[in-house]
Order: structure tokens, then sequence, then C-alpha cells
């Protein structure tokens, strides 16, 4: 593969890494599944869109009570995705298109269908492989911890006469990363796959490793301090400072590193979802993973120059960590539905592309953001995610970011698949497909091609640091500067309002949802 950058520079600072949800990204056998096949079958969009690395969400066997992050089988493959041999032709055939291969490994806690689990609750060799724990002497739950889905954290067993801690569903039991075994065992699975060829990790939950094992009780948060966010007010009525998010999981974020660094140009990122600073998300690459992402982006519901600033004012804080940013994934709305600005058409999504594309990090990129989908609005009974189950209609779970890509709005189900789809497409799609925008050269797609091989050519850009300037509120202006080499960058991201900005010895106007780079 060609690198992007110097010998002295990891192929991953600045790089944009391309996430595919892939049961909804391109179904080869025609399931309605997508599957690995199916990616290799675009491998030819990605190559176009010049993305440095893809990001395949868990493509192990499961169960599929949390679509795949509850891992039965850490050593295959998941039979609606393919089978080891798929996943190997994968490699090779992204590897010689110039393209890395990341996964999403699940290492905070496994599905309750594994042999390891089985194995601990019939009390075992591996009996304290997860955390189990003695219920009250009134048979109530050992603490307070709640779970990241509402609800206690803890699962009862009569076969142990004990209790389980489960983080998020019950069918996700906690592995315990205190037994010396379980560490070995799931640091073991990170070089199985190093070495059948994939280049590097996304950890889920990478804050959530080490567990308090005296089980204290987390704080309750004041009442008038708790999120109102949706569903996400069940688990955030108390801090998790002991069911995770331990000072010392940077511990295992170090030996996890150490692990992957045992193989030439590796990556490894981790997902920090609470208490970022006490979890080791912003340690340095040398200390802790090479890098991480929180949910501060992703979770906020205006796009402002104030979000982005503050942002980077957190990140100025730790200067020796390099950060993941995203403004989308598999777990929350998409960029223009949840800014607001659906009805403002190609505009806004270009302009949110363009904003992602100049910042200060690595760029995650969620598929079908190139296009500027839009989140789909699915009834009751087409949802397939847990969290829509629980707390529908409040929230709709995360359903409506995972249906599957169009392709071509002039084949059958938009060329996703020749079988009826998992998840059912949104009919305004059509318009976005990757075929329509793909002969339109003022597409949302056509920039993001643009942006992204400008990004892979200027230095400041991939690898600059980020220095804002003053603007008005609704303005955001940086300067990306790396050597010789600088970028000047403009947004206006009102919605009805021009702007004019006086930059030295020029000045910028700008329409609405308008920007410029220089």
């Amino acid at each position: 593969m060609s690198e992007t950058t110097t010998p002295s520079v990891p192929w991953w600072r600045g790089a944009v890494v391309y996430q595919i949800y892939i049961r909804s990204f391109c179904d080869s056998n025609g399931d309605g599944q997508g599957d690995l096949p199916g990616v290799m079958a675009k491998l030819d969009h990605l190559a176009k869109l010049g993305v440095d690395a893809i990001w395949l969400s868990p493509i192990h066997p499961s169960p599929n009570r949390d679509w795949g992050y509850d891992v039965a089988d850490y050593e295959g493959v998941h039979r609606d995705y393919g089978t080891l041999d798929d996943f190997k032709a994968l490699v090779d055939r992204a590897h010689a298109s110039g393209i890395r291969v990341l996964l999403d490994e699940v290492l905070a806690h496994t599905s309750d269908e594994h042999a390891w689990f089985r194995e601990s609750l019939a009390g075992k060799d591996k009996a304290d492989w997860y955390v189990w724990a003695d219920p009250k002497p009134d048979g109530t739950a050992p603490n307070n911890w709640l779970s990241a889905f509402g609800g206690p954290a803890w699962a009862y067993q009569p076969a142990r006469r004990k209790y389980y801690h489960h983080k998020f569903l019950r069918q996700q039991p906690k592995l315990n990363w205190r037994n010396a075994d379980a560490a070995r065992a799931a640091l073991r699975v990170l070089a199985t796959w190093l070495e059948r060829g994939a280049d590097g990790f996304r950890l889920d939950v990478a804050n959530a490793y080490l567990h308090d094992a005296s089980l204290t009780d987390n704080p309750a948060i004041p009442l008038d301090e708790r999120s109102r966010l949706h569903w996400a007010h069940a688990p955030n009525m108390q801090r998790h400072f002991h069911d995770s998010n331990l000072p010392e999981n940077a511990a295992v974020l170090d030996a996890i590193r150490k692990t992957v660094e045992r193989f030439d140009g590796r990556f490894v990122f981790g997902e920090f979802s609470e208490e970022p600073e006490r979890s080791g998300c912003y340690l340095a690459p040398e200390t802790g993973l090479h890098a991480g992402y929180t949910f501060n982006l992703l979770e906020a519901r205006a796009l402002t120059p104030a979000l982005i600033r503050d942002h980077y004012a957190v990140l100025a804080r730790h200067p020796d960590h390099w950060p993941v940013i995203s403004f989308s994934n598999h777990d929350v709305t998409r960029t223009v539905s949840r800014f607001g600005s659906a009805d403002a058409g190609p505009a806004f999504a270009k302009l949110a592309l363009a904003l992602l594309l100049t910042l200060k990090g690595t760029i995650q990129l969620y598929q079908g953001e190139e296009l500027g989908l839009t989140e789909t609005e699915l009834a009751r009974d087409q949802l397939r995610d847990p969290v829509g189950d629980l707390y529908y209609p409040v929230h709709k779970g995360r359903d409506g970011c995972r249906t599957p890509m169009p392709w071509n709005a002039e084949q059958a189900n938009f060329g996703f698949s020749r079988a009826t789809p998992w998840l059912p497409l949104a009919p305004e799609h059509g318009a976005l497909s990757v075929a329509s925008q793909e002969s339109d050269p003022d597409s949302p797609l056509a920039l993001a091609c643009k942006l992204i091989a400008m990004r892979r050519e200027s230095p400041a850009l991939r690898l600059g640091e980020i220095a804002f300037l003053d603007a008005p509120d609704h303005v955001l202006v940086f300067e990306r500067s790396h050597g010789d080499d600088a970028k000047r960058c403009v947004f206006n991201l009102d919605r009805e309002k021009p702007a004019r900005i006086a930059l030295n010895e020029y000045v910028v106007d700008l329409e609405p949802l308008d920007f410029v780079i220089l």
C-alpha cells in the first residue's frame, strides 16, 4: 500500500476512516442482509472516495440481541456475513486498493451464549471470568449500579445463586478484566485478528473494562443536573464512577496498545461514552490507545461555532492526545437530521462534510454521510434495535441511522439487495443514491471526494494544528498549519444570514450555509 505520510508519521494521524455497518452496506447473496462479499463489491466506491481505512462493525457470531455487540465467539465470522476466507479475501482486496481494514472489537462484555460465560455460569475454571456478586440479605441486587439501557445492572442466576453484572443488556455479561486469565484471553483475541491481517481496531466502550472490586455504590447526580435527553435519562441518574470509568482503566488501555504495537503499522482507537477524562480517553498515544473519541459532538443537537470551539478547548488541555473526530455513527441520529437542517437540502450536508474533513484529528466518516443521508422514519413494527423496543415512542432507537445504503435508485431496493432488506429503505434516499450523485459534480459525494483528496495532499489539513480566529457568533473561522503549509477555513453556519469576514489582506463574503477553504 502507498503511504500518505512520511515514515516517521503513523498512517492513522489525520487519516479518514470510513465506518461500515456491514448488515446495511451491500448484500451479495440475496438474503436481505449485508455481508463481507458485499463490502468487497463496493471497494471501488471507497477507493474513489479516497478513504484511508474502513472500520467494520463487529463481524463475529452473535445471537444479535444487540446486533453483533454481543459476541458469542471471538474466533469466527458471523454466518450472515460470510466466512473467514471471505474476511481474508476482503483484507487482501482492500490492501490492494490502498485501504486498511479495522475491526470493531467488543471486549468489555460478551454474549451470555459465549462458551466462556457458560463455563462461568457452571462455576468451573472460568467461574471468575465475569463479574459475579452475592445478593444482599433481602435478595436484591448487590448495589445501585444502573445499566446503560436503564434499570439495575445486575441479573440473578439461580444456578450460582449470584448476580452477574451487565452494563448493557442482561444478555451481555461483563467480562472481568481483573481476572488475569480473562484479560490474557481478551488480549489474545486482538493478536489473533492482527495475525489474520486486520490493521487494527475500534474498541467498543473502551472506558468500561474495569469495575470497582468492592462494588461501591455509584454517587447520585443531583435532580436538577440530570439529563433529559431522550432515553439517556435512564442511566444518567448517577455518575458511573464505580461500575466503569475507573482511573485504573488506563493500564488496560496501555496493555491493549502494546499488544497491537507488536505488529507493525497497526492502529487502535476507542469509544469513551462516559467520563472520558477519568477513564483514559485523553492519554497520549504512548501511554493509552493511539486515539479516542467521545460523544460531545455525536450527541450535540445543533452545529454551532461554540460546539466546535468548546470541543477543541477540552482537547487543548491534553496536547499529547490525538483525537478521533466524527459527527455521526451507528449509535446516533444522522448528522443532517440531528442538527435540524434536513430541509436545507444538500447545502447543509456539504457544509457539514467540509467542516468535518478540515478539522484536526483522525476523521471517522459513517457510511452514507458522504451522500448526505437523512434519518429514516420507521414504524414500531419495523424496529430491530433493543433501545427502540425499550423506549418507544420517546425514543425509536438507533435503526433510523442503520437502514441500507442506497446504491442505485433505478434498481430494486436501491441496489442494496435483490431480497427484502432486513430494515426498510427510506424512499427519500433514492434521490441521494451513489449512482445519482456520481454524475453530479455539485453533489455531496463529489465534494466529499474533493475534500478527502485535498486533505490527503495537504500536510496542514492532515497533520496540522488548529487555531480559531475571531468571528461573528454564527461564523466559524480557523487556521490549520503544518510547516510551510497553511489552510484557512471559514464556515457560515447560519441558515438565513449571509456573512462578511475580514481576514487581514482580503474579505470573504458567504451566503447562508456557505464555506470557503483558502
